[in-house]
């Protein structure tokens, strides 16, 4: 899987450039998704309707495929984390 999202993003990104990760969070845990982009980055909150979770979307400059697959492997760190 890890080979073919690495080919998806290197043939629709022209890197470096700027990278939006979408994630869903449990409230408590925003911070740990804010920690993963120290600086630079731009940062959209939309918590759920009972206030329970949290979409996240961040907008980074990423240098190259690596980077955002180095990112998503850091975030897979963070308990009730969904990547989307």
């Amino acid at each position: 899987m890890t080979e073919q999202f690495r080919h998806l993003l290197e043939e629709g990104h022209d890197f470096p450039c700027e990278f939006t990760f979408r994630f869903i969070v449990p409230q408590a845990k925003v911070g740990e998704v804010e920690a993963l982009f120290a600086g630079g980055a731009e940062s959209e909150y939309r918590p759920s309707s009972a206030g329970k979770y949290v979409r996240v979307a961040v907008r980074v400059r990423m240098e190259s495929a690596e980077s955002v697959l180095a990112t998503f492997e850091r975030s897979r760190m963070i308990e009730g984390l969904i990547g989307l």
